[in-house]
């Protein structure tokens, strides 16, 4: 999705809703060292209130967000 981001993990929740995809990502960034950037990906149009809201009170950095054609694509870095 784009060039200057690269993910060490993606999560593909597409087709699935809340808390679907926020699950997925929690479980996801559990597994993963501070640093790693994981990409969600999600046809859930909560998802653009629920990830930037999850990032802010777990800490972790929400880089980018971005949608195309109803598919909402997020990179996450865990937190430090």
């Amino acid at each position: 999705m784009t060039d200057d981001i690269k993910a060490d993990r993606t999560v593909d929740t597409c087709g699935t809703c809340c808390p679907t995809p926020l699950l997925e990502v929690t479980r996801a960034v559990r597994r993963m060292k501070p640093g790693e950037i994981v990409e969600l990906v999600a046809t859930d149009v909560g998802s653009r209130m629920d990830i930037p809201l999850w990032c802010g009170r777990t800490g972790n950095e929400l880089l980018l967000q971005q949608e195309h054609a109803g598919v909402f694509h997020y990179f996450i870095r865990k937190r430090r």
